[in-house]
């Protein structure tokens, strides 16, 4: 029996066709009976632009126009939906503002662009009535942006926090299992393709700082504000701090955190000691996931693939989906970008990282001598930082220094860095003190 679909096919513009725009053609064209069945449309792959026309036409097999030119697609009057899989903040936001102006929806897997842009290009998408959907800038096929923005919205959200940055947890889940160096596993994880040759996006927390921007964006009704996260990479990171991580019963992941408190939002990407009977400690690889606590419904996870050609092309085409069904809706009746109306968006400030509270992974070497341990804790004390456990290694053999690790309870961060410089004055504390945050998730 012949698929019964309203009015014409949506056409759709395809913008870069590397490793998730090829996997977005081939989930479409596989699936494509299916796709049609749930949006009630067929939905159609028109054109495709790539700088490399031979390998893209390789790749269509006589299945869409291929072009050299962006431009070509954007100004076509016969594309509905415009996907952008091009990266970047550069010509793609040209594209971009290009097709909103054009009166064209777009669908977008750029998450620098947007948590660096966001602002303005949703500000030109509400003038002109068109859409941005963008599920697949966020944990590639796990429906995130989806569960904040429809999913929960019943609920204030109170906090998110995510492992979603693949190749960091990568980096870590080995460093932990091999006891390797932090240098030898990106060699490694950059062999493997998990890693770019200049991975500093990755591994110093900026990629998942694009990320939270986002979804603090749409949880707590707020701007994108990039500019205010706090960022810190993994790249300091040491084999011993996970050892002793692990013999205190937590897990090191590098976590994006978004909190509501009452003075503002903390916004916040750096490791993070997570207790190890936690799901989320139990992440490994390049896996990604999420926990979400809303008032109403409590902590919720979400877990799945953060990349790959076919996990981020199950979230491109769920947005195909989406605007082709929304098509017809007034604008007033979209879910908005933000999940919360344009005209609604609060202006809670994000908290400066000093004014954070959240509990601490101290470690100082120190020599072994009577009494150290007193001058330590009397400098806590008059921070008013209370110590949770204490653990002092054994020397080793013919040495006469000392690790001692300490966790705090919960306290503010700018009292733990008035701490950490008085420690390191203590004329029997060798070299810097060494702090990782912990959360507990309770």
């Amino acid at each position: 029996m012949a698929m019964q679909t309203r009015g014409k096919p949506i056409n759709v513009g395809l913008l870069g066709i590397g490793t998730v725009g090829c996997g977005t053609f081939t989930v479409l064209a596989r699936n494509r009976e299916e796709i049609s069945r749930r949006a009630g449309i067929a939905i159609t792959m028109k054109m495709v632009a790539d700088k490399d026309v031979a390998k893209a036409k390789a790749l269509v097999g006589g299945q869409a126009t291929v072009t050299g030119d962006a431009l070509d697609v954007v100004n076509d009057p016969d594309i509905d939906i415009v996907v952008e899989l091009i990266g970047g903040t550069g010509i793609a936001k040209e594209l971009i503002l290009k097709a909103i102006a054009n009166g064209k929806h777009v669908v977008t897997a750029n998450k620098s662009l947007l948590a660096q842009h966001g602002n303005e290009i949703f500000a030109a998408a509400q003038k002109q009535e068109v859409m941005v959907a963008f599920e697949a800038a966020v944990g590639g096929g796990i429906p995130i942006i989806k569960s904040l923005r429809e999913g929960l919205t019943a609920n204030r959200i109170e906090w998110i926090a995510g492992i979603i940055n693949g190749t960091s947890n990568f980096i870590l889940s080995e460093m932990r299992d091999k006891g390797a160096s932090f240098k030898d596993v990106l060699a490694q994880a950059q062999k493997l393709g998990y890693a770019e040759a200049d991975p500093t996006f990755d591994i110093e927390g900026v990629d998942a700082a694009h990320k939270l921007a986002i979804m603090a964006a749409i949880g707590f009704g707020i701007p994108m504000q990039f500019g205010a996260a706090y960022i810190e990479g993994i790249s300091k990171l040491t084999q011993e701090d996970i050892r002793y991580a692990g013999e205190l019963g937590y897990r090191i992941k590098l976590l994006g955190i978004a909190k509501r408190k009452s003075k503002g939002i903390e916004l916040r990407v750096h490791p993070t000691l997570i207790p190890a009977k936690r799901l989320i400690a139990n992440v490994e690889g390049v896996m990604n996931a999420i926990l979400v606590k809303g008032d109403a419904v409590g902590q919720t996870m979400y877990y799945g693939a953060g990349a790959g050609a076919e996990p981020t092309a199950s979230a491109v085409v769920a947005d195909l989906v989406d605007v082709a069904r929304m098509l017809t809706a007034d604008p007033e009746h979209r879910v908005p970008h933000l999940a919360f109306q344009p005209d609604q968006l609060s202006s809670t400030p994000i908290l400066p990282m000093g004014e954070v509270e959240t509990s601490y992974y101290l470690r100082m070497r120190v020599l072994d001598k009577p009494g150290v341990l007193a001058d330590i804790t009397r400098i806590l004390a008059d921070g008013s930082i209370s110590i949770d456990a204490m653990v002092q290694k054994e020397p080793n053999e013919g040495e006469d220094q000392v690790d001692i690790i300490m966790l705090t309870h919960l306290t503010v961060e700018k009292n733990v860095d008035v701490a950490m410089r008085k420690i390191e004055a203590l004329p029997v504390v060798t070299g810097k003190v060494t702090r990782i945050r912990l959360e507990e998730f309770n």
